[in-house]
């Protein structure tokens, strides 16, 4: 009976927040497809097989005459996409490599489907990798709705990334991109991926999920457990519902403990891991507990309300990976390193799952997003230094700029030439785009348009242009320079004092804007005698600035045109030292330049 109560409310909270939004003068739209999945899976082979319906809605303008399916299992299978692309990159994946090219027959993956059909209609469809390509027989009318059922058969692969069989830790099943998944069409169309190595992006639904596995395993994963009952005198049918998911994951082990939390707000945190772990790890599986409650509700607290009833932590996988009410992470680590991972996964229930930016376009929007939340969380939880955390992520950008290998975060998750140019734009440069925006803001006005974008975008798929208008309407500044600078193009910041010269009535201070990229300067002057002077120069084309503290003298405007800007400060004191950005708050690349002393004061 609670479980019903809680997916009711649920889902009135997600009919809520429909179609609040617009981008530009359009009324935004977003497609609906509900699953109906009952699997049998043999534990001994580690095959499955089942039948999927699905009912999908065209809320589109648009006439729909073909649909595509993702098949994700079949990139393990030895010269697939993935397996190419790593056997190519310069710096390839340790846990990809060349693994998939060396896979035998049964360790392999593959998804077939069979019978598909649209309103009980027969369709054509075509393999191309890990895409189904199918031939609708009646198109889909915007507004209409459409019925397509199935039956597939699939292989579990041997763990090479994110999901497989016998993991290294000795989990049986992580079984995530484990069923034919709809892939996504929105405003700019269909969104048919091949799995190469990166992330995802689906359609919303409610799903309805039926496991049949040997009685011996726990299962775990995505949604409201139902029931489970025994279907033989072998096996066990575990029944899942989760309401207004893009996708559905779950892990299963024979050999799994099952705890569970309950918080005071009423979700259910559920943690797996295995009972033959060694003291130390199942010691800080029990720990992790109480530091995933104070996780969720720092995010809730500073993001906005987490929308589901249940949360689950589970050993498996190859790393750590977000799934819909889940994830799938490593087991046998140090407690820091096990809460660190943690944070991480479950921010990402905001940013992946709530808001759900295309990760394929827009990767920094999810990862950096999570990476930023994540960090300050273990820091108000479990004392992480963010001030030293923060410097080694500047010190990565710094080093990708300063080799030439930057690319701009506009490029495609899968096409980055390396995968350092990846994870430097979506984790680093994700993560600083956020802290400069603080400091762009303020505390208050940041605050609020990070709640006004949540509240907003919930499950709605928002683009870059889409938060940075929540900022500029809550802060009044124009920031399209901010947004377009940094994740359009490789431009940098790098201001430099290249003056300081004392006179008989206070001393001239001459700055260089070296780099293309433009931003707002503090500046903090050190007098003779080691009383400060802070002063604050504006960015011209931002209009509006943020709020400034006592003691911070306003100073004019910068055209970003001119590379040169001086002032002057009257004083009877001379000045020992000019330092621009002085709390290293903004990613200034060249930090060398941004202190000038004046030789002439010991």
């Amino acid at each position: 009976m609670r479980r019903v109560l809680i997916t009711f409310v649920s889902l009135l909270l997600f009919k809520s927040i429909e179609g609040n939004a617009q981008r530009g003068n359009q009324p935004y739209w977003q497609q609906h497809v509900d699953y109906k999945i009952d699997i049998d899976v043999d534990v001994s082979s580690f095959r499955y097989s089942g039948d999927q319906k699905l009912i999908y809605t065209n809320n589109s303008p648009d006439t729909l005459k073909r649909v595509y399916f993702h098949l994700f299992y079949n990139a393990f299978q030895p010269e697939s996409e993935m397996d190419q692309r790593s056997r190519s990159i310069k710096d390839p994946d340790s846990r990809v490599m060349d693994r998939i090219s060396k896979l035998s027959s049964s360790d392999q993956g593959y998804l077939k489907v069979l019978n598909l059909k649209q309103d009980g209609s027969t369709l054509n469809s075509l393999v191309a990798g890990t895409i189904l390509e199918v031939d609708l027989n009646k198109p889909i009318s915007p507004g209409e709705k459409t019925t397509f059922e199935m039956s597939f058969t699939g292989q579990v692969p041997l763990m090479v990334r994110r999901a497989g069989k016998n993991s290294p830790e000795g989990v049986k099943l992580s079984m995530a991109q484990w069923y034919p998944k709809l892939a996504e069409y929105d405003y700019e169309g269909w969104h048919a991926d091949p799995y190469i190595g990166r992330e995802f992006y689906g359609v919303w639904g409610d799903f309805d999920v039926t496991i049949n596995i040997d009685k011996n395993y726990i299962v775990g994963g995505t949604g409201y457990l139902q029931k489970s009952a025994f279907s033989s005198k072998t096996k066990k049918k575990w029944r899942f519902k989760a309401p207004m998911v893009h996708d559905f994951t779950w892990a299963a082990d024979p050999d799994f403990v099952h705890d569970t939390r309950l918080m005071e707000n009423g979700t259910v945190l559920n943690f797996y891991y295995k009972r033959s772990l060694a003291k130390e790890y199942k010691e800080n599986w029990k720990r992790l507990q109480l530091v995933t409650e104070k996780l969720m509700l720092y995010f809730n607290k500073n993001i906005g309300t987490y929308p589901y009833k249940q949360y689950s932590v589970i050993q498996g996988g190859d790393g750590g990976m977000e799934y819909g009410m889940c994830t799938l992470i490593t087991g046998e680590r140090k407690f820091e390193s096990l809460v660190g991972v943690t944070a991480h996964e479950l921010a990402h229930s905001w940013f992946h799952f709530v808001l759900a930016s295309n990760e394929s376009k827009h990767e920094w929007m999810d990862e950096g997003f999570t990476e930023y939340y994540g960090t300050h969380a273990e820091k108000e939880i479990v004392g992480l230094n963010q001030d030293l955390y923060y410097e080694g992520t500047y010190e990565r950008y710094r080093k990708q700029v300063l080799e030439k290998k930057e690319q701009p975060q506009t490029t495609h998750a899968d096409r980055f030439m390396l995968n350092s140019g990846y994870s430097t734009s979506a984790y680093v440069k994700g993560y600083i785009f956020l802290r400069q925006l603080r400091v762009l803001l303020g505390n208050e006005a940041y605050e609020k348009t990070m709640k006004k974008y949540y509240n907003e975008w919930s499950f709605k798929h928002p683009n870059p242009n889409d938060f940075i208008r929540c900022a500029e309407i809550v802060s009044g500044s124009e920031l399209d320079w901010y947004i377009d600078d940094w994740t359009k193009t490789t431009n940098n910041i790098d201001y430099k004092v290249v003056g300081l010269e004392n006179k008989n009535k206070g001393c001239l201070i001459k700055l260089e804007r070296i780099g293309l990229m433009p931003f707002p300067l503090d500046v903090l002057l050190i007098m003779e005698d080691g009383s400060e002077k802070k002063y604050h120069i504006p960015l011209r084309m931002m209009r509006k600035d943020r709020p400034l503290g006592v003691n911070i003298n306003k100073l004019e405007d910068w055209p970003w045109a001119n590379p040169y800007y001086s002032f002057f400060v009257s004083s009877t004191k001379q000045v020992l030292k000019v330092s621009v950005d002085p709390e290293n708050s903004i990613a200034d690349i060249n930090r060398n330049n941004n202190t000038l002393t004046n030789e002439n004061i010991e």
